[in-house]
């Protein structure tokens, strides 16, 4: 039975692979661009290392870059340009210090600078890890020079001690707000504003869990508000969930938020959040069984309209090694908003006597509500700041501080499922596309180095290119976009990495060397101009050009220019090789003979080119390429390039024969493959006929047979189950992955 069951995986096995290959996987790049120093500007200098925290400064033209033990002023437009630079080394004592606890003096005792904030004109708040003894300064950038100002800060709960853990920040007027740890060894993790009056979380594992602080941004949403709202700080992150009935420790992802204009308690809480509440965010990917964690999130939002309309993009990957898979996920705010807002309260509820268990809270609320912002309706019933709570409500939220509902995101799943390279960074732009549709395109940085461009229409991702950015490959650990114009090109993505940091278009439309290619590239950012007779990047003033985002329909554009064949003689029993690629990773070629389609067994059909081997006078002809790629509604070919074969007859004697090299290696190598598959199908037979003559397996007619011809043969497969021929089991068919078709953080 075994050997039955290992011959049938054996027949099938081509048939599953080839199956898989046939995936309809929607989020495969259409393009990918191999590393090449042209793909963008960089800018590193030697000895330095981790460029990972950035500040766009616009109106000075200005990147300011943050590394370890140094801090630069690049320019904007091109960053291989240095415009100052200022070294911000830890001190001998403190790195002694910092080796003598145990850490290493090579990589963890040094100097990382991790935060880095705009505060006025020409003045700037920068952090750095200091030996594991964070430190503040005020930094100005004038005379095209960078100078610290005399007065340090203590950086503890504004800076990570730990260069490698993550953390996030951001500015808001004159206020930090920081989520890290405020002790050596990381164990009191905390989200703190700074002010003239500090303001921090509880060192309770209810409100933080050995968190991962990820992302944070701020919402304006007292704007045009009815009700007298707040503004308010979102953070994202992912602990170990306090509510999980189960052995081991479980992480899930977070969004928690505060009100800005919180001031701590008058008696409980006090210098504390009394606004501080958090709910989980899902990001269902496929079934998996452990939730997905969050790595990077970003706020978009439409300039045109207000603050419900704003959007957080994420990433996520999974908790185990046993997936490579990614996703991206959407988030409206405002549901995330209305859940804070009206949603219901986990409570802890005592099961045993070492052991807790989360419900949700069926009880009575009290008035005000826990954790919301100040609004008109407290104002009137006489509370004009969080100082005037009463207790009943502030011991609620300090004791209940997570929501009972889990965040879902747009459409209950993933924008986006891709396998291979890790997703780390996500940024989206608006691009407002020919049909006067805007759409949100995303950036998305991988631990590879490469960056993917991809767009959701209606439902349907399509990922325009991956661009290998970093070579040899390596993580990014920071994305940015500035809204500068160069060269006709609006926007400049910025991408940090240990090694250096990379500077590249939004698009590179010149990419596309044809009109079918550059409407199948469904790039928003780039547009055919029939005039110029290339792909070109569409301008505000520039909409009189071809170009289909939704469904690539390229037969809009016009019949492409007659291509001039390249000429090849050849002599009688030579091989040839015919090359040609398809115009992107969603095309396939198809060959074809005098306009006829050539059949699979016509000639080897290779991944780039066609070989003809043995070649013989009916092989003359004119041989066309075509690459063949399915829009949304139908199918579009265009020829690559043509060949044009002639036989040489001058001479038709072999030993004088020149052979070309390249085709006599692929004719070997192709050759090779024919003898090993003929072999092991001769092997196969051979092996089928043994087990038919030992009686492994039945013939036919053998059923026919007696019940008094039957024992003997029962016998002899006895005899032969104990001969010491063993069977290999048969190999685990892997799952294909169903796709939808629909470190650093130092926000600004």
């Amino acid at each position: 039975m075994n050997l039955l069951l290992s011959l049938t995986v054996f027949c099938l096995l081509p048939l599953a692979l080839m199956a898989k290959e046939n995936l309809p996987l929607n989020c495969i790049p259409r393009r990918s661009v191999p590393y090449h120093r042209d793909n963008a500007r960089f800018f590193s200098e030697n000895d330095v290392y981790n460029y990972s925290t950035m500040l766009l400064i616009e109106d000075k033209g200005m990147l300011m870059l943050g590394a370890r033990e140094k801090v630069y002023a690049l320019d904007l437009y091109n960053i291989s340009q240095k415009r100052a630079s200022v070294a911000w080394e830890a001190t001998p004592g403190k790195k002694t210090d910092c080796k003598n606890k145990g850490k290493n003096a090579e990589t963890e005792c040094l100097n990382y600078i991790r935060i880095l904030h705009k505060v006025g004109d020409d003045r700037m708040y920068v952090c750095g890890t200091n030996a594991f003894d964070p430190e503040c300064y005020y930094m100005s950038f004038s005379d095209d020079a960078l100078t610290f100002e005399k007065n340090m800060e203590d950086g503890k709960g504004k800076c990570p001690f730990d260069p490698f853990q993550r953390y996030a920040s951001i500015m808001e007027g004159n206020e930090l707000y920081s989520a890290t740890s405020m002790n050596f060894l990381g164990s009191k993790p905390v989200l703190m504003r700074s002010s003239s009056g500090t303001i921090r979380t509880e060192f309770k594992s209810s409100w933080l869990n050995e968190p991962t602080f990820v992302s944070m941004a701020q919402m304006p949403e007292s704007k045009e508000s009815e009700s007298g709202d707040d503004d308010k700080v979102y953070l994202f992150f992912s602990e170990t969930a306090v509510e999980c009935d189960c052995y081991n420790k479980l992480v899930v992802s977070r969004v928690a938020r505060v009100c800005k204009g919180d001031l701590g308690g008058q008696r409980t809480l006090q210098k504390k959040w009394t606004t501080f509440l958090k709910a989980r965010i899902d990001c269902p990917v496929l079934e998996s069984q452990l939730p997905y964690i969050i790595r990077d999130a970003y706020r978009w939002c439409d300039p045109e309209k207000d603050w419900k309309s704003c959007i957080f993009y994420t990433v996520f990957t999974a908790q185990s090694d046993t997936s490579d898979l990614s996703a991206v996920c959407a988030y409206r705010v405002s549901d995330i908003s209305r859940v804070f807002a009206e949603g219901k309260y986990k409570t802890p509820v005592p099961v045993e006597t070492s052991f807790v268990k989360w419900v949700m809270y069926s009880g009575e609320v009290p008035v005000p509500r826990p954790g919301a912002c100040i609004n008109n309706e407290a104002r009137k019933a006489g509370i004009q700041k969080t100082l005037d709570l009463p207790d009943r409500t502030l011991q609620f939220v300090k004791d209940k501080p997570l929501m009972d509902q889990i965040i879902q995101p747009i459409g209950d799943k993933p924008l986006l499922v891709r396998r291979g390279a890790t997703f780390t960074q996500i940024i989206v732009n608006q691009m407002k596309a020919a049909d006067g549709n805007k759409y949100p395109v995303m950036f998305i940085g991988t631990d590879k180095g490469t960056v993917l461009k991809a767009v959701n229409y209606d439902g349907e991702m399509f990922i325009i290119e991956e661009v290998q950015i970093f070579h040899p490959p390596q993580p990014i650990r920071i994305l940015k976009f500035s809204n500068i114009t160069i060269q006709d090109v609006h926007g400049q993505l910025y991408a940090g990495s240990d090694t250096g940091v990379a500077q590249i278009p939004l698009a590179t439309c010149e990419r596309s060397s044809s009109c079918m290619d550059c409407v199948l590239a469904r790039d928003p950012h780039c547009g055919w101009n029939n005039a110029l007779g290339k792909c070109v990047f569409i301008s505000k003033s520039q909409r009189d050009i071809i170009q289909s985002v939704k469904v690539g329909d390229a037969s809009l554009c016009p019949d492409a220019d007659p291509i001039k064949p390249l000429n090849w003689s050849i002599r009688e029993g030579e091989d040839l090789k015919l090359s040609c690629l398809p115009l992107s990773s969603l095309g396939k070629i198809i060959w074809q003979k005098n306009n006829i389609d050539l059949t699979p067994s016509a000639a080897l059909q290779l991944q780039d080119g066609l070989l003809i081997q043995n070649v013989s006078l009916s092989d003359a002809g004119r041989y066309r390429c075509l690459s063949v790629e399915h829009s949304r509604t139908k199918m579009h070919s265009i020829t690559v390039i043509e060949h044009l074969v002639t036989i040489d007859l001058s001479d038709s004697g072999k030993d004088d024969r020149t052979v070309n090299p390249k085709a006599q290696t692929d004719c070997g190598s192709v050759t090779g493959l024919q003898v090993a598959c003929a072999l092991l199908g001769l092997a196969f037979i051979a092996l089928l006929a043994w087990n038919f003559y030992k009686g492994h397996l039945c013939l036919p007619w053998s059923f026919f047979k007696s019940k008094s011809e039957e024992q003997p043969q029962e016998s002899q497969n006895q005899e032969a189950l104990h001969s010491g021929v063993s069977y290999q089991a048969a190999p685990r068919e892997e799952k294909p992955v169903v796709i939808s078709s629909n470190s650093n953080n130092n926000q600004h």
